[in-house]
């Protein structure tokens, strides 16, 4: 799919898919949360039986990501790496930063920064591939990393 940004119905694509995954997967139960390239929420579902607070956790997640331009696993790995800068870049977003897998970059082919998917729920590692199969049946490009 060629695009330069993403649409609601994009949104509500990429969240039927990903709990669709989740079913699928046996997962627990997810909230996602689709952002634009601004980090503006298009859309968020919480499935039934999902904890409280799974929203922040969601956007942090995405809203992390699509701040630093890398895949919150890559966020991880930088966290590991440069705690300090990573607690300073979290004060900076106002808290809205949350540093395992689960938020994902969408990308379109050629390669511009589209927005990106959150999703809470299950082990990170799930949220992450579940986000990932959201994307990828928009025909857009996931970055985890």
């Amino acid at each position: 799919m060629s695009t330069d940004f993403i649409t609601l119905d994009h949104a509500r694509t990429v969240i039927t898919s990903v709990r669709a995954a989740g079913r699928h997967r046996g997962l627990n139960p997810l909230s996602v949360v689709v952002l634009d390239a601004g980090g503006h929420v298009l859309a968020f579902e919480r499935e039934d039986g999902s904890s409280n607070r799974r929203f922040e956790i969601a956007f942090g997640k995405a809203h992390g990501a699509l701040a630093l331009g890398i895949g919150s696993r890559a966020l991880m790995a930088r966290a590991e790496q440069q705690p300090y800068f990573v607690a300073a870049v979290t004060s900076a977003v106002g808290g809205a930063l949350i540093p395992v897998p689960g938020g994902v970059i969408i990308r379109n082919a050629a390669g511009r920064t589209l927005g990106a998917v959150g999703v809470t729920g299950d082990t990170s590692d799930n949220d992450e591939a579940a986000a990932v199969v959201g994307i990828e049946a928009i025909g857009l490009v996931a970055v985890t990393g």
